[in-house]
């Protein structure tokens, strides 16, 4: 008899912290393009579904039930992307995979290996100038008549 019933709900069974994937595709963007040019898959092109995109195309989004079928699922936030994953997110996200930490040490460290090649290109150029100099000094002796 107790077979049937579903098992209560434990918090202790799901991992602590770990969120569920969603896709790094904006659904905002999506949504704009699905209501712009949904009949012609747009939209699915955007989240990497090219092959029922052109079905989309050719169709004329199913008549238009399936592009408001598509219309639906993403304002719910249960279209998915190519990856089979929800697009739940609707701002267009800004870093990648690192985090806001690592990419800020990533930009400082890029900022000091640029500071050194421009310290080291003005050595450079001043040794340039200084080997010019010295060569117009010896044309212009050799120039010179040797009695003056």
């Amino acid at each position: 008899m107790t077979a049937n019933r579903p098992s209560p709900y434990d918090p202790q069974d799901e991992e602590e912290g770990e969120l569920p994937e969603v896709s790094e595709r904006s659904r905002s963007v999506a949504l704009v393009l699905g209501l712009l040019g949904g009949v012609f898959g747009l939209h699915r092109f955007y989240v990497g579904r090219a092959q029922s995109a052109v079905a989309m195309v050719l169709t004329l989004g199913g008549m238009g039930i399936w592009w408001l079928y598509d219309m639906v699922t993403l304002v719910a936030g249960e279209f998915r992307d190519v990856d089979d994953l929800p697009l739940r997110n609707w701002h267009v996200a800004e870093t990648v995979a690192g985090g806001g930490a690592t990419s800020s040490r990533q930009v400082q460290q890029l900022t000091e290996q640029m500071d050194q090649v421009q310290r080291q290109l003005g050595e450079l150029a001043e040794r340039v100038d200084f080997a010019e100099r010295l060569l117009t000094q010896q044309r212009e002796r050799d120039r010179l008549p040797k009695g003056s």
